[in-house]
């Protein structure tokens, strides 16, 4: 029990929060209500395993890095509470549970799985590589919302699963954007890239705004492409307020109120967005 718990710390596992709200918002607007319960059953089986997989890769990879980081070096693997032969293993069993839900789904998304294993794995890798690392992260969990679509449909020839996709790309890349502004001198004393360490946390911060107001208009696309009721406008009015709020919280000389933007304000937005749609679909 203290390996697994030391496991679900190491992986955050309860910000799966964050991903599965945006999952069952493409699922439900596939369904035009609620699925069947093999799809919800198998979708939330995909999504939990998908986010395992890259959260214990993450982890491993990062294992040095974050040691020597202040800010991490307490995490399980860093200080020696958890064996990186654990994770990598654990990592494997939700890699071959994430290609069994696809295969229980559809033929289709069973296509589809190893490009979006690809994506998963080497996410955690590219801050060796380049400074787009935040808009890999962004498409990489874009791509539930879009999966989740294709898990009930069977396909992605309609323009929605594309708008949430997008959506979630801006939305997952503007707080990744926000969190990564706390090791902007980390980063660059050992040549990790990411947009503060490369251009500061000024331009990191405008661009988190930015990446927010696309998320905001693929949000709007979505309403109007399936005409939504009044619940999904009200749900999105507070979506852009918590939106407007969580870029209140920091400021270029002043992070400390990074957690409560990047975890308390995130889940509620995805809590909201879905709910204010699964409203929105029988009040349209």
């Amino acid at each position: 029990m203290r390996a697994v718990r030391l496991f679900l710390e190491t992986v955050k596992f309860e910000h799966t929060i964050f991903a599965l709200p945006f999952a069952y918002l493409g699922m439900v607007l596939a369904a035009g209500g609620w699925p069947r319960w093999h799809q919800f059953f198998w979708i939330t089986v995909a999504m939990v395993a998908a986010r395992t997989l890259a959260m214990a890769v993450n982890r491993v990879a990062d294992a040095s890095y974050d040691k020597r980081n202040p800010r991490t070096a307490q995490r399980p693997i860093p200080r020696g509470a958890l064996s990186p032969r654990v994770v990598w293993g654990i990592a494997g069993i939700s890699l071959v549970l994430f290609f069994v839900a696809a295969w229980q789904l559809n033929p289709f998304v069973l296509k589809l799985a190893p490009i979006a294993a690809f994506f998963l794995i080497v996410y955690s890798y590219t801050k060796r590589f380049t400074w787009l690392t935040h808009w890999w992260l962004g498409v990489t969990d874009g791509a539930a919302a879009a999966g989740a679509w294709a898990a009930v449909t069977g396909h992605l020839a309609h323009p929605t699963p594309w708008l949430l996709w997008a959506a979630v790309t801006f939305w997952i890349a503007g707080f990744d954007l926000i969190y990564a502004c706390q090791d902007v001198e980390f980063d660059r004393a050992e040549g990790l890239r990411s947009v503060p360490a490369r251009f500061g946390v000024t331009t990191a911060l405008r661009l988190a705004r930015l990446c927010h107001v696309l998320t905001l208009l693929g949000l709007i696309g979505v309403g109007w492409v399936e005409h939504l009721g009044w619940p999904y406008w009200a749900g999105l009015l507070a979506v852009a307020a918590l939106l407007a709020y969580e870029h209140s919280l920091v400021k270029p000389n002043d992070l400390s109120k990074v957690n409560i933007a990047f975890f308390t304000v995130n889940g509620y937005i995805s809590v909201i967005a879905f709910l204010a749609t699964f409203a929105g679909l029988f009040l349209r």
